[in-house]
């Protein structure tokens, strides 16, 4: 079984900034994608950032030159610096991880919650 632990949530200041890691442990295949979500009270989880095992990143457009994702292969571990944080940025974040081999597989972290007030 997968397990993804995630950590760093927290308040920050509308502009702060704050990083969120996530480890992933157990039977992982080598060639995976990770990447984080979000969802805010009543709305949909939506894709924040994901990185692949190759080192190719995507972001949702309103995270685009705010946040960066980067991953260490050897650890099973992403993370996620997020700076110029604003109020539509909170949210529980989620960690996930997913491959395709025999089928897709894919495995979320528990969530960690960020708030973005003053």
């Amino acid at each position: 079984q997968v397990q993804l632990v995630e950590s760093g949530g927290g308040l920050v200041q509308p502009g702060g900034s704050l990083r969120l890691s996530c480890a992933a442990s157990g039977t992982i295949f080598s060639i995976n994608t990770m990447g984080w979500y979000r969802q805010a009270p009543g709305k949909q989880r939506e894709l924040v950032a994901t990185i692949t095992s190759g080192g190719t990143t995507t972001y949702a457009d309103s995270v685009s030159g705010r946040f960066t994702i980067s991953r260490d292969n050897a650890k099973n571990t992403v993370n996620l610096q997020m700076n110029s944080l604003k109020p539509e940025d909170a949210a529980v974040y989620y960690c996930n991880v997913r491959w395709l081999n025999l089928g897709v597989r894919a495995y979320w972290g528990q969530g960690t919650q960020v708030t973005v007030s003053s």
